[in-house]
């Protein structure tokens, strides 16, 4: 077991801070990871229950992106939140992790043209038949994309119901909130993007056009759940998944303009650098709760874990700070990153596209990875 010393740290990371009606006792946030554990019915099972009731110290955590209707899954194992099972299966993820003293989030995420037939079951959905262009993972390993369906305006008005009824369902699983994805190359972003948006109806174009789609999918799940249960995810200038945006500078102030009449409770900014120019941008345009969510490079987390970074976030304007990879190796790395306590080395081999507890469930705790030395 490869194991990494730090040194005790009193670090403003490890404030409490309040989240619309939740108080939370640190800043650090567990951010959404996608981990292929669910049936294949879209299903949260034992796996997943023990997995974040082991994270459950973390200040917040968002679980991860989960389909909010068939045709939005990417790939297989991936949860969703549309059927009587999979709430009840959420249930019990929410049930142990209250019981361990925690709070949870749960990110609704539409995959749009990053799925296939062979997982879903449906031609995925778009706003413009423009293939992602790279193969995707499927049940049969990985295939190269198909063309997506162009959604009409009847399947943009489904869409927007479905997160709305998702964001209902999580509430009723026990989560204390929702977080709309409109990042990472997903249905949302597509439709902020011009190479993904190619509409020439009031859902694309402009750029009011192309922000349209993500301001109504929130305000219908403000509608739905409250404003304080609701928060977003954007990640500018990212180019995950084939989209291009074409015009950030100006298409983030116009959403966060947008967004702010509907009032979230928090906007998560993916790859949040202080140093470049858009997250000054974002913070001087967002004057609510900002969560900020660094980029890593592998040693960094190695060797702390991503503290150094996210307490530059925090001095720099961020409220909260979501890192991923250090909770992926630490069930307790909330606690790990307080005392300083060595952490365990990652096993990227498990991250994603297997299925059992091997490196998802089987990295040991402060105790047990003592005994191991």
């Amino acid at each position: 077991m490869n194991l990494t010393q730090q040194t005790p740290t009193a670090s403003p990371l490890f404030a409490p801070a309040r989240l619309g009606g939740l108080e939370l006792p640190s800043r650090l946030v567990m951010a959404p990871l996608t981990r292929n554990r669910a049936g294949a019915d879209g299903v949260p099972g034992d796996l997943m229950v023990t997995h974040y009731a082991q994270r459950a110290s973390a200040g917040l955590i968002i679980a991860e992106g989960t389909t909010p209707n068939a045709v939005g899954q990417s790939y297989p194992h991936i949860p969703g939140i549309h059927t009587p099972a999979q709430v009840a299966g959420w249930r019990r993820v929410t049930g142990a992790v209250h019981a361990a003293g925690g709070r949870m989030f749960l990110q609704l995420q539409h995959a749009g043209r990053i799925g296939h037939p062979d997982t879903s079951g449906h031609v995925p959905l778009a706003p413009s038949a423009v293939p992602l262009p790279e193969p995707l993972h499927t049940p049969s390993g990985f295939q190269d994309a198909v063309v997506p369906r162009a959604m009409t305006e009847r399947d943009i008005r489904a869409t927007i119901a479905d997160f709305a009824t998702a964001a209902r369902n999580a509430v009723a699983a026990g989560f204390a909130g929702v977080e709309v994805h409109s990042a990472n190359g997903h249905l949302l972003h597509q439709f902020l993007s011009q190479n993904t948006n190619l509409r020439t109806d009031g859902w694309g174009g402009s750029v009011e056009g192309r922000t349209r789609f993500t301001v109504e999918v929130v305000r219908a799940v403000a509608e739905a759940v409250g404003r304080e249960r609701v928060g977003v995810r954007i990640s500018p200038a990212a180019d995950v998944n084939g989209v291009v945006e074409g015009d950030t500078h100006e298409i983030y102030p116009a959403l966060l303009k947008a967004l702010a009449d509907i009032d979230p409770v928090y906007v998560h900014q993916v790859h949040a650098d202080p140093d470049g120019p858009l997250f000054p941008e974002i913070r001087r345009a967002w004057a609510g709760t900002l969560i900020a969510n660094p980029v890593l490079a592998r040693e960094e987390v190695a060797a702390d874990g991503g503290l150094r970074r996210a307490e530059r976030l925090l001095t720099e304007g961020a409220d909260l700070v979501s890192l991923g990879r250090g909770f992926i190796a630490n069930p307790d790395f909330a606690e790990r990153l307080r005392t300083g306590a060595p952490l365990n080395e990652l096993r990227p081999e498990f991250l994603m596209y297997v299925h059992g507890a091997e490196g998802y469930n089987d990295y040991p705790a402060l105790e047990r990875a003592a005994a191991l030395r």
